[in-house]
């Protein structure tokens, strides 16, 4: 499939007529006449030689081409204007950007921001949600939070938070037709799997942590799997199955009352833990030490909420 990027003009024309199903409408957004607006549809239909648009009798329709690629271009112009509007605008006096495995990201970092910028509202935090290693040297990060066995050569790493994993699941799996009490009492449920790829030895998945307990399970292997850890606790939240979870991000849905953990001793504590990372060669900035600081402050916080659980 070619790559080659269309003409940025006629793409925003097309945008603005498929969101109207109007070329008149669309040169009034666009302060410019019909007759450029068809022209435009008309030459970008000529590139990629298939009609973009059904012109019929109950007015402008999109073809099925129209149709399917409308949304990605609306968002694609939608990234360009956030990028635009990035360019213009002038960098903070003091900013700090962090990298953040994404469900960590969503489930234990973002629900805590507010307090942050509470504290510090003169420091504007950049987060990055990926999982991809980080070039601390092109200047670009600043701090990362990462879920490993904490070497990192060339690097600082300071263990924040240590995990584990437990079986979950939605209040409503306790008392249904089948009433979770024993680990036994799994065999009858869909098990949901974490298949987030974190490269982690000792985190047991569901036929280890069955066999372990002695449970026999016609195939533990079955159910749906997730690659973000993110998802699994929706997903046990929506009362889809028991998930074998990582209790830090599960921590806010069971002390919400959300999820369930059914058994006293079903946790397993893993070899990896969360970890915040920085090059050994570059002294932070005061903005990141806060941050520093701030994580560790809301660590402790954590681990007060775990034992209370």
């Amino acid at each position: 499939m070619a790559r080659t990027l269309l003409p940025l003009n006629a793409l925003r024309v097309f945008e603005s007529a498929a969101r109207h199903l109007s070329f008149s409408r669309a040169a009034e957004e666009l302060a410019v006449t019909p007759g450029a607006v068809s022209q435009q549809i008309r030459q970008l239909e000529e590139i990629v030689r298939a009609p973009l648009f059904k012109r019929e009798a109950k007015g402008l329709q999109l073809s099925d081409l129209g149709r399917s690629t409308a949304p990605l271009v609306a968002e694609g112009l939608d990234r360009l204007r956030d990028a635009s509007a990035l360019m213009r605008e002038p960098p903070r006096r003091r900013q700090v950007s962090i990298s953040v495995a994404p469900s960590f990201a969503s489930k234990w970092l973002m629900p805590r921001m507010d307090d942050f910028h509470t504290q510090h509202p003169e420091i504007e935090v950049w987060v990055s949600a990926d999982m991809a290693p980080v070039a601390f040297d092109q200047g670009q990060i600043d701090l990362a939070i990462r879920y490993g066995p904490g070497h990192y050569p060339g690097h600082v790493s300071e263990r924040l938070l240590i995990e584990s994993v437990l079986p979950v699941c939605a209040p409503a799996l306790m008392d249904g037709p089948n009433p979770i009490r024993t680990p036994a009492d799994l065999t009858h449920h869909v098990l949901l799997h974490d298949m987030s790829g974190d490269g982690d030895p000792g985190r047991p998945d569901w036929p280890m942590w069955l066999m372990a307990r002695g449970v026999r399970h016609a195939d533990p292997r079955r159910g749906s799997r997730f690659n973000q850890s993110a998802m699994l606790i929706e997903a046990a939240v929506s009362g889809r199955g028991v998930a074998l979870a990582k209790r830090t991000l599960a921590q806010a849905d069971l002390a919400a009352g959300r999820l369930i953990a059914p058994f006293h001793d079903g946790g397993a504590v893993v070899g990896f833990a969360y970890h915040v990372v920085h090059p050994k060669d570059r002294p932070l900035s005061p903005s990141a030490r806060a941050f520093t600081d701030w994580l560790r402050r809301q660590a402790a916080f954590h681990e007060t909420g775990l034992d209370q659980l």
